[in-house]
């Protein structure tokens, strides 16, 4: 993070403090003398610096579809329904740079000009991809290569070569120019790259191949450590000169060391890009905020986002298209990390068309949105799409230039929210747990090839265990983040949450002895700290790494013939799942067992280590067995839950204010206390809420 971002980040702590107006002068004297811009110019940042205290309601917009006179009547739309926020310039390289070298910002300028005109902010997304066919054209080496070795037209938008020297090149100087035309322009409030970056494709030329070894080679030193690494004594596969290693396939078949090092290997040059295109925002737009569209969960290509997003992001930032409350709140705080930044949801469903669902549907994920410490929406997308991959996606104006019922319900969103922002909006968060999330152990756990014997283990996939986990702690309305505990401090949560974390590397078993020789809790689940760095299995008792930490050994694994019932922290529980580990205590203590197993083993242990406490439990994570295990802790770990409500229905205290969200199509009853009335509606409530379907509810009085 640039010394112009310290300042930024200072000043909103400050304002925070102390008010906004007591240190607006002395804000504004920071930032110029930080960027050695002028006292004009850095009030003009100001507005950035500071808009921690606002929230942004607007749209994705691409004048490249629009004539003139349409982008004119589009911005009096917008100013009408009370937007004041749109993303430009992604997917059109081609619109500002349509031949090599030869730039052209004549039109953007004036659509640039007529928003800031017209008090509409905008985050300037560097087009970086698809890359223009020109490029393609001139410069091959972009062009993909499948694990057959066919070379590919860019068929579609996501057919970039993105290790490709020239496209780094090129796309480089596009954001090196794209940044200097508008490092001033007053509208300008954050910067984005490479518009859902991650989603790529990886790429098998002799090149890539080429590039992959020089990898190798940095991180393994020699063939007999690459060797080692990649277990290849096994089947005949040792591997004599760098010559003769070749690009593992994405698609299998293939052993899984290598297959995981060809997805680190993508994910650092993924990470590369991210960091290049950071390093020109820093030099050309210092003190502006980076806020980019990102998709690190593609299944395409993905990338290491939770271990490296403080090298170019300030916040948490996404395409939101939640299909389920629990899957959506998950990916909202797996992107904020451990952020204290809101949350931005730079493309978000817009409702209706017959894809998004029902009138009130936006509404509502825009305040389960800002319950979960959201600032940004975005509705993807203004106009609707006429032609292209996307001509089906309806916007909040039809295809015939006709304002929607879509753009009515985003105004409504803007107009609530506007108030919303003296009433403690955007939410600060302040989680009490957090959940270990890991892109290795996601990449290692994952069976893609037919014929490795892991897939007999894998009855829970990662990700299912992950959101198993997440569920009970969030449906009691507490507060989680989603971290990669190699790379973060864990010193501030109460409890630490292990789903499944089947690759443990040495950074992240060491961070966990400590935080429990410290004092802390950990609950880790089955299918834990199997495999090391190489994804090859510990030699060790398992636990590997950290089976003293544990008090046990879990070398065994079993199927009963039917779902596992059994008892937990003194509380019953029936599960769906016939899967466990067989659990040998050495100083651990058993807290639970499985009742209808012979011998009744242990479904959870706990052990005391150092100052706090190790507890491990036999299966795979799933709601039925976490929750009773949950609520066994929050008194003595002093975790409070928040408001109770019923399924589907969340709730958060903000500021003395109650904001409830119904993430569900049928009316909910909620029970209330005291003498309360709805800030959004005006009415006064007694007894009950009745909050209707996809219906939200600010509420405040006395009890």
């Amino acid at each position: 993070m640039s010394s112009t971002m310290n300042v930024g980040v200072a000043v909103k702590t400050i304002a925070g403090r102390r008010g906004m107006k007591a240190i607006l002068l002395s804000a504004v004297v920071m930032i110029a003398a930080a960027t050695g811009a002028s006292a004009q110019d850095a009030i003009d940042r100001a507005g950035s610096a500071v808009a921690g205290d606002r929230l942004f309601v607007g749209a994705n917009y691409q004048p490249v579809d629009r004539t003139p006179e349409e982008i004119h009547q589009d911005i009096a739309l917008m100013r009408r329904a009370g937007l004041n926020i749109v993303r430009m310039g992604d997917l059109a390289w081609d619109y500002f740079e349509p031949t090599e070298g030869h730039f052209d910002f004549d039109r953007f300028d004036a659509v640039m000009d007529e928003m800031h005109a017209n008090g509409i902010r905008v985050i300037l997304d560097i087009p970086g991809q698809p890359a223009p066919v020109w490029l393609h054209h001139r410069y091959p080496g972009v062009d993909l290569v499948n694990q057959d070795g066919v070379r590919l037209n860019p068929a579609e938008r996501y057919m970039d070569d993105i290790a490709d020297p020239d496209y780094r090149r090129l796309l480089h100087r596009m954001a090196d120019t794209l940044t200097k035309r508008y490092a001033k322009h007053p509208a300008v409030i954050a910067v984005g790259y490479n518009n859902e970056i991650g989603n790529g494709f990886m790429s098998y030329s002799e090149a890539d191949r080429e590039r992959f070894v020089t990898w190798l080679r940095a991180r393994y030193g020699d063939l007999d450590t690459l060797n080692r690494a990649w277990a290849t004594q096994r089947w005949s596969r040792r591997i004599g000169s760098w010559d003769e290693v070749q690009l593992p396939y994405g698609d299998g078949p293939g052993p899984f060391e290598r297959y995981l090092d060809l997805r680190r290997y993508w994910s650092e040059e993924t990470i590369d890009v991210l960091s290049e295109l950071d390093a020109v925002r820093q030099r050309n737009m210092p003190g502006m905020p980076a806020l980019s569209n990102l998709w690190p969960g593609s299944g395409r290509r993905g990338f290491d986002y939770l271990s490296s997003y403080r090298r170019y992001t300030d916040h948490g930032a996404f395409g939101y298209y939640a299909g389920d409350a629990i899957g959506g709140a998950y990916e909202t705080m797996q992107m904020r990390g451990a952020l204290d930044t809101p949350v931005w949801f730079n493309e978000f469903q817009a409702g209706g068309g017959g894809y998004y669902g029902a009138r009130g549907r936006s509404r509502m994920w825009a305040y389960f949105g800002l319950l979960n410490g959201g600032q940004g929406f975005l509705a993807w997308t203004f106009n609707s799409h006429r032609g292209g991959e996307e001509q089906a996606l309806f916007g909040l104006i039809d295809h015939d230039n006709t304002p929607s019922w879509k753009l009515d319900e985003w105004g409504v969103i803007a107009s609530e929210f506007k108030k919303l922002e003296t009433m403690g909006f955007p939410r600060k968060l302040d989680p009490q747990v957090a959940f270990a999330y890991s892109f290795e152990a996601e990449v290692a756990s994952d069976p893609h090839s037919p014929t490795n014997t892991v897939r007999q283990y894998f009855t829970t996939p990662y990700m299912d265990q992950q959101r198993n986990a997440f569920a009970p702690i969030y449906k009691d309305n507490i507060d989680a983040a989603v971290i990669d505990v190699a790379h973060e401090d864990l010193s501030p949560y109460k409890l630490v949450v292990v789903p499944g974390l089947y690759l443990m590397n040495e950074a992240a078993a060491a961070n966990i002895r400590s935080y429990v020789q410290n004092g802390g809790t950990v609950i880790m689940t089955a299918f834990s700290a199997k495999v090391d760095e190489t994804n090859q299995w510990f030699n060790t008792s398992l636990p590997g790494r950290l089976s003293d930490v544990f008090g046990l050994r879990t070398n065994e694994f079993n199927r009963a013939s039917r779902p596992l019932t059994g008892t937990i922290a003194g509380q019953a529980f029936t599960s769906t799942i016939d899967f466990y580990e067989v659990l040998e205590p050495s100083t651990a203590t058993v807290m639970g067992r499985i009742d209808n197993v012979d011998g009744k083993p242990p479904v959870a242990t706990v052990n005391t280590f150092g100052k706090g406490r190790a507890i491990y439990l036999a299966t795979p994570a799933q709601p039925s067995v976490m929750t009773p295990l949950y609520r066994s802790l929050y008194a003595e770990l002093g975790i409070d839950r928040g408001p109770t409500t019923p399924d589907g229905v969340y709730a958060r205290v903000v500021d003395g204010r109650t904001l409830y969200v119904n993430s569900t199509g049928e009316e909910k009853t909620i029970s209330i206390t005291g003498d309360k009335s709805s800030v959004l509606h005006g009415n006064k409530i007694t007894g009950t809420l009745q909050l209707s379907p996809w219906g939200v509810d600010l509420i405040e009085g006395h009890q």
